[in-house]
């Protein structure tokens, strides 16, 4: 899948999820308007059949008194209908009654109350309350009211447009909003396949050269007729090309792992001066060979937490450079140190020095300078290798260089 596929298949999924949400939040808000409205129009519709109840009784005085009796009459309440049924179901006030309320009003005469609902032409909905009550005069009666269902779409029209809108301008700003974060998102990702396929170019050129150094002295050694001494020397050329061959890939497997975290990474007490002494020791041959001075300055017990072969293996890497680019009669100095709080190793040469527009890049894989390229054999992997081993253990390297030599600082936390 192209990154631009991918882009597009995280905005559809960024705006999907956004009209998920959208549509689930504004089924909760009608809903919950649907049940607010009903519950006021219960409370309502109860609120008119007590006004009923309070009616009668004003009724039932007004006959006691030989007054004119309509006091249930006159009651009125905006958008409610309201009955005066008996208990058969005869009705009281108003005298025409249709048949669904005389049917609920005797059903409220045998069960207390009811609530029941009546479907009109089209989509309207009438909404009924009964109770039965007995007037001062121990006769008893069922009140009656009725009205209709507000629709929600109707009633709140205003504010289901006002959502709609709000909801499509919101949605056009998730898939631009989505877009670029979709974008940003997969930076990183582009960045990652561009540094592999330049890793794997990298990695093909540097291989390109010992396998055709190997093949091209193969070919030579078996076009020539066998001699001892010729054939000596030949296996001798074809054996430094294949141990750096294999060097090369020794130091791709480790970045490898590195890259997919399957190196194990022993924490265990360790002295940085005693791994750093092993470091030395190992590296003084290569130093005698270049006719390099190899110098230990300051050794200070210095204890940090580590994988001890890692930390050695950083300290070889840094020195292994430091003589590499050191021309012959020069000198490289290894100190330890323990002050402020740190535990430092410090290699200074006074080798051909690092350009300070290249400094940034030294880290980078299969990267050498003009300068290295032509003073030294390598394959640019070994600062990446150290850079790892020190973000591993929580190390920071420093590298200050001018044309007079380099000087490689590794600072490391002290065992708590």
């Amino acid at each position: 899948m192209t990154l631009a596929r991918l882009r597009v298949r995280l905005t559809l999924w960024y705006a999907a999820t956004f009209v998920v949400i959208l549509l689930l939040l504004g089924i909760g808000v009608f809903v919950a308007i649907e049940v607010q409205v009903a519950r006021r129009l219960d409370v309502s519709l109860s609120a008119a059949t007590a006004a009923i109840m309070r009616a009668t009784r004003d009724w039932e005085a007004e006959r006691v008194a030989g007054q004119t009796a309509d006091a249930v009459e006159e009651l009125r309440i905006p958008d409610r209908d309201l009955y005066l049924l008996d208990i058969q179901g005869n009705p009281v006030t108003p005298s025409q009654v249709d048949s669904w309320v005389t049917a609920a009003a005797v059903a409220a005469a045998r069960s207390g109350r009811v609530d029941t609902t009546h479907h009109l032409a089209g989509q309207r909905e009438q909404q009924l309350h009964a109770e039965r009550f007995t007037a001062p005069s121990g006769t008893p009666y069922v009140a009656v009211a009725v009205a209709e269902r507000p629709g929600i779409a109707d009633q709140y029209g205003w504010l289901i447009g006002t959502f709609g809108g709000a909801a499509l301008v919101a949605l056009v700003l998730v898939v631009a909003g989505g877009f670029l974060l979709a974008r940003q998102s997969t930076i990183p990702v582009e960045q990652s396949m561009e540094q592999m396929r330049r890793f794997m170019a990298d990695a093909a050129h540097e291989l390109r050269t010992p396998v055709t150094i190997l093949r091209t002295r193969t070919d030579l050694a078996l076009e020539q007729p066998r001699d001892p001494a010729g054939d000596a020397t030949a296996f001798q050329a074809i054996g430094r090309e294949a141990e750096r061959l294999g060097g090369i890939v020794g130091d791709l497997l480790t970045l490898a792992r590195a890259d997919a975290g399957e190196r194990t990474v022993v924490r265990a007490s360790l002295y940085l001066d005693d791994v750093a002494s092993q470091a030395v020791a190992a590296a003084r041959a290569l130093a005698e060979r270049k006719g390099v001075s190899l110098e230990v300055g300051a050794f200070e017990e210095s204890r940090i937490t580590g994988d001890a072969d890692l930390v050695e293996r950083l300290v070889l890497i840094v020195l292994d450079n430091a003589i590499k680019y050191t021309p012959p009669g020069g000198n490289v100095r290894l100190d330890v140190t323990a002050r402020d709080g740190k535990r430092s190793v410090i290699v200074s040469d006074s080798g051909i020095g690092i350009p300070g527009d290249q400094l940034p890049r030294i880290f980078e894989r299969f990267y050498r300078g003009d300068n290295a390229r032509s003073q030294a054999e390598g394959s640019g992997l070994g600062l990446p290798i150290a850079r790892w081993i020190a973000d591993v253990h929580g190390a920071r390297i420093d590298v200050a260089s001018d044309t007079t030599g380099t000087r490689v600082q590794i600072d490391f936390p002290p065992t708590v």
